[in-house]
Order: structure tokens, then C-alpha cells, then sequence
């Protein structure tokens, strides 16, 4: 009997194994991590466009590293570009 081998196994090995280390993820998602903005940052830093298309940009960047959708990968970006042209602005806080 003449062994096989399954394509459906080659592909899958194909599919899971990532073009990115382990430590190029793990950098990723440090520097989102940092750059993000959370609760002790999100007033002072809300409407800097740097800072906003920053955190648009890696969000990305981390998409991409982790097989993210291209579709939400390009809306970042794009969103990103929109903030660097002063295309868009923060709304504010309903609150104040």
C-alpha cells in the first residue's frame, strides 16, 4: 500500500504557520499597549492627532501580525490618514 499524504494537513500547516516570531508579537502588542489610550490619558490626549492616528496605525500593524481582517486593517489606516489631515476631530465626552 503506497502512503499518502493529506493535502488538507499540508495546507493547514501552511495556514498556521506565521511569518512573524513570537517576539515581533509580543513588541506588537507591547507598543499598542502603550500607545493606546485608556482611562488616565483619554483627556489629555483625545484630540492630538498624532497621538490618535499613532494608536489607529499600530492597531493595524497588530491586525496584521495577528491575520486580521484587510478590510479592518485599511479602515484603521484610513482612519489614521483622516486624523493626520485634521479630517475628523473628537466628538468630547457627553458627560461634560
Amino acid at each position: 500500500m503506497i502512503s499518502q499524504k493529506s493535502p488538507i494537513n499540508k495546507h493547514k500547516y501552511k495556514k498556521n504557520k506565521s511569518i512573524w516570531s513570537e517576539k515581533v508579537k509580543l513588541l506588537a502588542k507591547e507598543l499598542h499597549g502603550e500607545i493606546s489610550l485608556n482611562n488616565y490619558n483619554w483627556h489629555e490626549f483625545r484630540g492630538n492627532k498624532h497621538r490618535r492616528s499613532a494608536e489607529l496605525i499600530m492597531s493595524a500593524i497588530s491586525q496584521l501580525i495577528n491575520n486580521g481582517d484587510e478590510a479592518e486593517i485599511e479602515d484603521l489606516l484610513n482612519q489614521a490618514i483622516l486624523w493626520i489631515k485634521e479630517e475628523t476631530k473628537d466628538k468630547g465626552c457627553k458627560n461634560h
